[in-house]
């Protein structure tokens, strides 16, 4: 499959890099230090077992220039959110009649971005669930055993295209689910993600500082019961015990549980914040249901949501 990754940083560059492995013709739309180097030492993936490298040539290739691509079969949309204003229409060339642009960006509806510039019939919505980071130029950490893609079509379904795809991603090593309510799995990674990027972020401290704290853990289970209700409001079939759940599982693993917002605040960069607690605040008021605790975290993050 002749695939393009728009936003080739931690995640974008792992699945990336994976998929090249596997024999598919992957194209990385980097920029900088970080293009320099995969274009002369090839991509470098560290897991927890090995040290992996994706040479540029046949299977890879990198470039600040979507027009240099040409129409691919797959696209990966991986850029931050507030990226999208440049990064969408940086794409089409690439987007041909028969290209699918899969959404793997943090949000509920921030696949809309995409629908809306280059047509609601070319994109996917979906979830990635990996701990990754840069640790340096053309160099990215992937840790842990959960690597997973979620996606469906937007208003459920099957499709061949869909099938295509989660077996392109399962062939190349990446577990993957084309599912038939991708409304339920976005909701359910976002309860979660929102939670936590909200959360620590507010807080400027991390899950493991802040949820033993019977105070601050007041405050998690309260923002993701707002949560929960909203997407209940809007008819999505969330299990029934989504919060208890979710709660167990920050819990579990709380010395692994990292924000990309909590970081981005932190290092003063711009934030995520309209594609998470702001979504909230938006669906909460698009369905009549309260968001207290979201509306107080939108109001003290937006200050520094384009970063310092």
């Amino acid at each position: 499959m002749r695939i393009a990754v728009m936003g080739a940083g931690s995640i974008g560059s792992y699945f990336g890099g994976t998929l090249a492995l596997a024999g598919n013709h992957v194209t990385l739309i980097a920029r900088g230090e970080h293009l320099d180097a995969i274009r002369g030492q090839g991509l470098r993936i560290q897991t927890d077992d090995q040290l992996l490298v994706v040479p540029c040539g046949e299977n890879l290739a990198a470039t600040d220039d979507p027009a240099e691509v040409g129409p691919v079969d797959l696209a990966l949309l991986t850029v931050k959110t507030y990226q999208n204003e440049a990064a969408i229409p940086a794409m089409s060339p690439m987007v041909a009649p028969d290209t699918t642009v899969l959404c793997l960006q943090n949000g509920i509806d921030s696949y809309q971005a995409a629908a809306s510039a280059l047509g609601p019939e070319k994109v996917l919505p979906g979830a990635a669930y990996i701990e990754a980071a840069r640790l340096g130029p053309g160099l990215v950490r992937q840790s842990g055993s959960v690597v997973r893609i979620a996606f469906g079509e937007p208003d459920g379904g099957e499709s061949p295209r869909g099938r295509d795809i989660e077996q392109t991603l399962i062939d190349a090593g990446i577990r993957a689910q084309f599912g038939l309510d991708i409304r339920q799995t976005l909701w359910t990674k976002f309860l979660f993600i929102a939670t936590m990027a909200g959360v620590t972020s507010l807080s400027r401290e991390t899950m493991a500082q802040v949820m033993p704290r019977p105070e601050w853990r007041k405050v998690i289970v309260q923002c993701m019961t707002e949560i929960e209700g909203v997407a209940r409001a809007d008819n999505v079939a969330l299990e029934h015990d989504i919060v208890e759940k979710t709660v167990a599982y920050i819990e579990g693993d709380l010395e692994d549980m990292h924000a990309s917002m909590h970081a981005d605040i932190m290092a003063g960069r711009p934030l995520e914040l309209e594609a998470l607690n702001g979504a909230v605040v938006r669906a909460g008021q698009r369905v009549g249901v309260p968001t207290p605790i979201n509306d107080l975290i939108y109001a003290s993050l937006k200050p520094f949501a384009l970063g310092k």
